[in-house]
């Protein structure tokens, strides 16, 4: 019988010479469904033998951030430079992979920077203790890519091998809502015009073994996209761009990886060069909010605010607080942009903007 890696690329040679029309799209769909398939279970494989994803690192702070790049591009000086971190104190030791975490602490939010060893090309295959590398970076809140300035093509190479292993850089979940049910078959339901025809639909959900369910589109997505949400098991983990060592490179090439990423910061971690914009725009980038907390019967304290990302909702604030606030939670009141009127009652499914005023009431 043919491994998983024979598999594998029997039909990514199948996609390959398949011509796409209207008439393939559902074949192409199904191919696809196949190939996301066998790539789960080479990591689900790898696992399992000890080579994967039994590991993780406490997340702490207000937002963790981990460094990914290729091996020696500077990540541990970065972090050194960037964080109280260590690499010879404070590591996390795991059996196969060491990760060292550091915290920045800047305006007002304590943010965790994790670095990882360098991945490599085939890491999503457990390469070079690819697996737990990927772990981390799945619970992660935000990437940065880091680049060596004469290296910058090692991007694609990082987002493709996260892409293989179920991480979707940049990317948000899409719009689109499956309910299994007893009976009934497939129902397809849409808000939108969908490029995806009925067919496909159909072969990608046949392919997972769905054959009972309601289906709801509020967006219309690609093929790859619907495998994702089928799927289920995907992460969608924003990411910046930064090249370093750039007191080592010619004005040329620092011309021309400005033109391939204008949005990059460009640093040299060695010389501690440009270090304090990437502060600034790595807060900027995590989207940080602050929450005045406002205990029962007293005043807003709007001295000190709750740093928490974008997003977040009552619950996790709860969550913030003590241990015990989500399992006593009766309601909360609200003040500000999040709020329909002045002390809104909200519950723990809240989202929160910035500088709301927020006050938690628990069962006594």
């Amino acid at each position: 019988m043919a491994t998983l890696q024979e598999q594998i690329r029997e039909v990514e040679e199948e996609i390959k010479k398949t011509t796409y029309n209207k008439a393939t799209s559902f074949h192409i769909g199904r191919l696809k469904a196949k190939l996301a398939k066998l790539h789960d279970e080479v990591e689900k494989k790898s696992s399992s033998s000890g080579t994967g994803e039994g590991y993780s690192v406490k997340k702490s702070g207000d937002a963790t951030v981990t460094l990914v790049g290729f091996p020696s591009v500077g990540k541990s000086t970065l972090l050194n430079k960037l964080t109280d971190a260590n690499s010879e104190v404070g590591a996390y030791a795991f059996t196969t992979l060491t990760v060292v975490p550091g915290v920045m602490e800047y305006k007002g939010a304590i943010i965790q920077i994790l670095d990882v060893p360098g991945l490599v090309k085939g890491a999503a295959s457990g390469r070079g203790r690819g697996k737990e590398v990927i772990a981390v970076i799945r619970n992660s809140d935000l990437v940065i890519f880091l680049l060596d300035v004469f290296q910058t093509a090692h991007h694609q190479v990082l987002i493709d091998e996260l892409y293989e292993a179920g991480i979707r850089v940049d990317q948000t979940l899409p719009d689109v809502v499956i309910k299994k049910v007893d009976r009934g078959g497939i129902r397809i339901n849409s808000t939108v015009e969908l490029d995806l025809d009925e067919e496909t639909i159909r072969s990608i959900m046949d392919e997972y073994k769905i054959h009972n369910a309601t289906v709801l589109f509020r967006e219309n997505v690609t093929v790859d996209q619907f495998i994702d949400v089928v799927a289920g098991n995907r992460s969608y983990v924003p990411s910046m761009i930064v090249v370093n060592k750039v007191d080592l490179a010619t004005p040329y090439i620092l011309e021309e990886n400005i033109k391939m990423y204008p949005e990059a910061v460009f640093i040299s971690a060695h010389n501690s060069q440009n270090l304090d914009m990437l502060r600034d725009v790595l807060y900027d980038r995590l989207g940080f909010i602050r929450v005045y907390m406002k205990p029962q019967g007293e005043a807003a304290d709007l001295e000190e605010p709750m740093i928490v990302l974008r997003n977040t909702d009552v619950g996790q604030i709860c969550d913030r607080l003590h241990k015990d606030f989500r399992k006593k939670f009766r309601f909360a009141y609200v003040w500000g942009d999040s709020a329909k009127h002045p002390g809104q009652r909200v519950g723990l499914e809240h989202k929160l903007k910035d500088k709301d005023i927020l006050s938690v009431v628990i069962q006594k």
